[in-house]
């Protein structure tokens, strides 16, 4: 079964999507990536979706799933990388992604993450 690779950068947890996301791998990428903030004890998730460039309603609520796993691992959730076609899609399916903090690149949401988990432990 295909595996998406989740890197550790320091106390953050990197995930880079570059195949298109069926369910099953959703669904594995959830599991693992929710083992591996408990594991680590992650502070943080950045999610780079750039390369997706399609998100069906499955894969968004999977997106908001684990933001809300991560929430309760006490760990913040950033995605990076939405493409606009990617966002109207969302927003037309009714999806909010709550708790999901969003950057337009890796940098941008690498600093975001950090200013989210240092104003969380402040």
């Amino acid at each position: 079964m295909d595996r998406i690779p989740i890197l550790k950068m320091g106390e953050y947890l990197l995930v880079t999507i570059q195949v298109d996301m069926h369910d099953q791998l959703a669904l594995q990428l959830q599991e693992d990536l929710t083992e591996r903030i408990s594991r680590e004890s992650a502070a943080g998730v950045l999610i780079d979706i750039s390369s997706l460039d399609v998100v069906d309603s499955f894969i968004g609520r999977m997106i908001g799933n684990i933001a809300a796993m991560a929430r309760v691992l006490d760990a913040d959730t950033v995605v990076t990388g939405m493409r606009p076609a990617v966002a109207i899609t969302l927003v037309e399916l009714g999806l909010s992604l709550e708790g999901v903090h969003t950057a337009l690149n890796v940098e941008r949401g690498m600093a975001l993450l950090r200013e989210k988990v240092a104003a969380r432990h402040a």
